[in-house]
């Protein structure tokens, strides 16, 4: 038999790459059908040639016993009754006559041993010669008494080989039919196996034949399955059953399975609670489940329908239909059903979600866009209408209004801050008036609770018909229906109240409607309390700008001035300008610009505005006080990086603040100029033309160490001088240069103006919608001072002509009915003649102003400064200066480049020179004499 063992095949055996390679891989697979089939296959096979072998062996067994019978009992009796055998056992050696014929008889006969014995079992012949003369093994008895004997047994060493022998023994007479000994013939059964090794070929070629077959077979049909079912292993396609019927099973629509003749074989649980179908209906036929009658026919007809709308009860279901696959000739239908009328209900509250989102995201947008407090509100009113509400009004406590902190002692006394819709069509109070709401109203429960107040029916709405009976009256007959009062609360505080209001062609606020106004109200009100805090901060800021500027003209000859303020909306910077008289009826302009917003830019420009007070009142140069100003905003920008009161201003320091002073002089009509930083100011001459002071472009103030030009202009009487702060000609939208041109253009023809409507006339034309800077605007037209109120004359360096001097003012005065003011102006001109002959030097000139007060001005060209003192009793001098302090309002010194001037200013009130003219010298010499003075 051959034997097959389990190394693999040579390399000439491999198999073909490809389909045949995964189709063997498929097979050998356990986990695959067709693995466990072929499986199955080989087990059967494999038993069947088995059973088949065991059978053949067991019958081949049998045949050969009976065959080893047969051949032994001839092959015995053949030789005990050959001639000469008897003789031979009675002859004296019977081996040596028998032996020899014993072995020729066992090969004719093809036996494995013929053996010839005595009565007593004592072999005289065997195969092998150290045998004979041993006992035989077997039975002998029967034989003894004539009979023949065949048995299996097992003996001594045979030519065969080992194994069972099958041995026959028949006894040997003579003559007279005596036994007188025995002979036994056998074969062994392993000889006989030979008979039945061909059938086994034929067996295993068969069960071989059996093996091919089958997976052959198996290839096939697995073939067809993998692509029946896509190549998914059993175990996907359970998954898979169970992930469809679930799924089925899951979906919110219907799904119906009906075959040819008309039975259900699937209903989903969605379709069974649409029906209303009983349980285990599946098999049933389908006019047997009691189905609605639009279904019935819809089951029973053979046409395909796509998304048809079908009236089921209380239901309105679409349906659509298709044919399944065919199943013996005759295809079945499913049908798909799926509730509208649920599905309506879900996408209008999903479409109803999605508008009041849009709409929460344009409040956000659309609501706090400025912070102004009305605006905002106005917002909210706009954004709400018609989306959510027909008519909108909003409340405002007038603290808000304000920027004031709202309190709740407020809350009685709302203004109407905005309304929005249609408010012609439904009376309601006007915007800007002031509503008392008693304690029954939506709006003051709204207040007090803290909550939102809806009123679905304003009809039977008690407290709001009671505020105000008629206009409820005529508002209900426009119709109004319904109202949603919702607190504006923002950092727990009530800031007033929205009111929506829906008419009768709207549908009626429900509670789902409180979460988005009360959501829409809560923005708004951030909103409104981030314009009302603006609002606040940018009151203190504009009050406190407004109170470091000029609040009223100065008395002064030689300027007509007009000037404009406009506060930025993104709050109050550094902007500031001013008018200051000086000595000799010269008169200084300033307009200056600190970078910045707020308290800090308006703290720091009153700072700077008090620095050129100052400076002006020591009457130094136009580039001095500008280079003394710069170094105090140096000063001022040190002390805010190293002081520990910098930390958490607005702005870190002041570098980047401009400034232009002037200082016009109407007697000689010579303006004097320099600006560090600043916009170029602009000329009107009286025939309208229109030219830049082309005065020197300096560094801004804070840089430190640069210097600063100055220009002389000659302006003629009627001449306008402009000057601005850049938050007038620059814009985000357009270039410095387009502002410069649009400021001429505004000032072209305005020679014959006033400054004051010079001013209106450039704000009109200048101010933007939306200024994020402040303006600040200042217009002086010159004055001349006349030719007949201006005396001058030299004095020679000696003091005798002392009494001349005093003689020609005393003329003078007379000519300009200044009579009463003659004997001080005579006293104070004198005191100055004479130190300036004693203590200055040539060339030494008196000149007298008559304005609005009488000046006396005597230059020298010494830059010595005379300084009061008190005078001792003993002293001989040292009064003079006190007396000019005591007849004169003011005095002082201006340096110039020649020398000196020491001035004097006298009021031509007649009350105060009638004061003036009772106080004899004496009285004010003894006064000064005074030690306790």
């Amino acid at each position: 038999m051959e034997v097959f063992s389990g190394r693999p095949r040579g390399p000439e055996r491999h198999p073909p790459v490809g389909g045949s390679r995964a189709r063997r891989a498929s097979l050998l697979d356990l986990r695959s059908a067709a693995g466990q089939v072929f499986l199955l296959q080989v087990v059967i096979v494999v038993l069947l040639v088995v059973a088949a072998v065991g059978a053949m062996v067991f019958q081949a067994a049998s045949a050969a016993l009976q065959q080893g019978r047969r051949e032994s009992i001839v092959a015995a009796q053949s030789f005990a009754s050959a001639p000469g055998v008897a003789e031979a056992l009675q002859s004296p050696d019977p081996t040596a006559v028998l032996q020899p014929r014993a072995e020729e008889a066992r090969k004719r006969a093809g036996v494995d041993f013929v053996i010839a014995m005595n009565t007593d079992g004592i072999r005289y012949t065997y195969p092998y010669p150290r045998e004979i003369g041993k006992k035989f093994v077997g039975t002998i008895e029967p034989a003894l008494k004539g009979r023949t004997v065949v048995e299996q047994a097992g003996g001594p060493p045979l030519p065969a080989g080992k194994g069972t022998d099958v041995q026959a023994v028949v006894p040997v007479t003579d003559s007279h039919g005596k036994v007188v000994g025995l002979v036994s013939a056998g074969i062994t059964v392993r000889n006989v196996a030979g008979l039945w090794v061909p059938e086994l070929q034929i067996i295993l070629g068969s069960g071989a034949a059996a093996l091919v077959l089958a997976v052959t077979g198996t290839s096939l049909v697995s073939r067809r399955l993998r692509r029946q079912t896509f190549g998914l292993a059993p175990e996907e396609l359970a998954e898979q059953y169970e992930h469809h019927d679930a799924v089925l099973h899951a979906v919110r629509e219907g799904v119906l399975i009906t075959s040819a003749d008309g039975r259900l074989l699937l209903a989903n649980d969605e379709a069974t609670r649409l029906l209303g179908l009983p349980a285990k209906v599946r098999g049933r036929p389908v006019g047997e489940l009691g189905l609605p009658e639009p279904i019935m026919r819809l089951l029973s007809s053979s046409e395909e329908v796509t998304d048809e709308v079908r009236l089921v009860g209380d239901r309105m279901l679409a349906v659509n239909k298709r044919p399944t696959y065919p199943r013996a000739g005759r295809p079945g239908s499913v049908v798909t059903l799926r509730d509208t009328t649920e599905l309506a209900a879900v996408s209008g509250r999903a479409d109803v979600a999605r508008e009041r989102l849009k709409l929460l995201y344009k409040a956000g947008v659309g609501i706090g866009t400025t912070l102004d407090v009305g605006r905002t509100a106005q917002e909210l009113a706009d954004v709400a209408v018609p989306q959510f509400a027909d008519l909108v009004t909003v409340d405002l406590l007038e603290a808000v209004l304000r920027g004031w902190e709202p309190t709740a002692e407020g809350w009685r006394h709302l203004r109407r801050a905005a309304i929005g819709g249609d408010r012609r069509m439904i009376p309601v109070y006007p915007l800007g008036q002031m509503i008392s709401f008693s304690r029954l109203t939506p709006q003051m429960r709204a207040l007090q609770e803290q909550r939102v107040m809806l009123e679905a029916d304003l009809r039977q709405a008690q407290g709001w018909r009671e505020q105000d009976p008629e206009r409820a009256r005529r508002a209900l007959e426009s119709g109004l229906c319904s109202l949603v009062a919702v607190p504006l609360r923002a950092r727990n505080v009530s800031l007033g109240v929205a009111n929506f209001y829906r008419t009768a062609d709207s549908p009626e606020f429900e509670p789902d409607d409180l979460t988005f106004a009360e959501e829409l109200a809560a923005r708004a009100a951030v909103a409104i309390d981030n314009a009302r805090r603006f609002t606040r901060e940018h009151a203190m800021a504009v009050t406190l700008q407004r109170s470091l500027l000029p609040r009223r003209q100065p008395e002064q000859d030689a300027l007509e001035v007009a000037w404009r303020y406009l506060p930025g909306e993104a709050g109050v910077g550094g902007d500031w300008f001013d008018v200051i008289p000086l000595p000799g009826a010269r008169v200084a302009l300033v307009m200056g610009d600190v970078v910045g917003h707020g308290l800090h830019a308006a703290a720091t420009m009153g700072r700077l505005r008090t620095a050129v007070h100052n400076f002006s009142t020591l009457d130094l140069p136009v580039d001095e006080v500008l280079g003394n100003l710069d170094d105090l905003v140096v000063r001022m920008d040190n002390e805010e990086h190293t002081g520990d009161a910098g930390a958490g201003h607005e702005g870190e320091g002041v570098t980047g603040a401009t400034c232009l002073y002037a200082v016009y002089d109407p007697v000689t009509e010579v303006c004097t100029m320099a600006r560090a930083g600043h916009p170029e100011p602009v000329v009107v001459r009286p025939d309208g033309t229109v030219t830049c002071a082309d005065v020197p472009a300096s560094a801004p103030l804070g840089l430190g160490g640069y210097p600063f030009e100055t220009a002389e202009l000659s302006l003629p009487e009627g001449s306008q001088l402009v000057l601005y702060t850049d938050g007038l000609v620059e814009d985000r939208t357009h270039d410095i240069d387009v502002g410069m041109e649009r400021l001429r253009r505004a000032l072209g023809g305005s020679g014959g103006r006033t400054p004051e409507e010079t001013c209106q006339a450039v704000i009109d034309s200048l101010k933007p919608s939306h200024s994020s800077d402040d303006i600040a605007l200042l217009t002086a037209r010159t004055r001349r001072f006349p030719r007949s109120d201006v005396v001058m004359w030299d004095v020679p360096p000696d003091p005798a002509v002392v009494p001349s001097v005093r003689a020609r003012c005393r003329e003078t005065l007379l000519e300009w009915g200044l009579e009463e003011t003659a004997f001080a102006t005579e006293l104070i001109v004198s005191e100055l003649v004479t130190n300036a002959v004693r203590y200055g030097s040539p060339p030494v000139r008196v000149r007298l102003l008559h304005g609005r007060c009488l000046i006396c001005e005597v230059s020298d060209g010494s830059g010595t400064s005379p300084r009061m003192r008190r005078a001792a009793t003993t002293d001989e001098g040292g009064r003079g200066l006190f007396l000019v302090a005591q007849f004169a309002q003011r005095w002082g010194t201006r340096y110039t480049t020649h020398g000196k001037v020491i001035w004097t200013e006298q009021l031509l009130d007649e009350g105060a020179s009638a004061a003036l003219g009772l106080a004899p010298v004496d009285f004010l010499l003894d006064q000064f004499d005074d030690p306790d003075l």
